[in-house]
């Protein structure tokens, strides 16, 4: 499958790249996450604490295992926060 994947804040800085389009074989967005650390280095430091990310699927907040399945758009950013 084919996704177009966002970048944002510190995670963007670290890859160098606001978005890419990506072909996965990936099936959930942790499966994804393994895909992309094992491309370069700068991938393996952007996600190297997970605690400190979050990813939204299509726009729409999830979780690390959620399914690809039909979605076009990820999004990864660090946690948000109120004011």
């Amino acid at each position: 499958m084919t996704l177009e994947i966002l970048y944002f804040a510190w995670l963007r800085e670290r890859i160098g790249l606001s978005r890419e389009t990506v072909t996965t074989d990936a099936t959930t967005v942790a499966e994804l996450v393994a895909e992309l650390r094992g491309r370069e280095e700068r991938y393996a430091l952007a996600f190297s604490d997970m605690s400190a990310v979050r990813v939204a699927l299509d726009q729409d907040l999830s979780e690390f295992d959620a399914p690809l399945a039909g979605v076009r758009e990820v999004a990864f950013f660090p946690p948000m926060t109120g004011g």
